[in-house]
């Protein structure tokens, strides 16, 4: 199981979103968990958790939304182990 931290995400994005988002840039990793902290604060927190892919998946994932703009905010992205 790979895990993802998802930061700065917009409050109003739904679980669906942020899940259809990891989706199209990473179709053959399956979603498992997504838990939401902070959605008060200034950086909403998604942290997500994955199976299916090959070794280095979910890094590639981290590396293509890190950085990106997305509901008029910059996300920011890493793997935890």
């Amino acid at each position: 199981m790979s895990r993802l931290w998802l930061m700065n995400v917009a409050p109003d994005a739904s679980d669906d979103e942020i899940r259809a988002l990891t989706k199209k840039y990473a179709p053959q990793l399956d979603c498992l968990t997504l838990q939401r902290e902070g959605n008060d604060g200034p950086r909403p927190i998604a942290f997500m958790t994955f199976t299916g892919g090959e070794l280095g998946s979910v890094e590639q994932l981290a590396g293509r939304l890190d950085g990106m703009f997305w509901k008029e905010r910059k996300l920011g992205c890493t793997t935890i182990i």
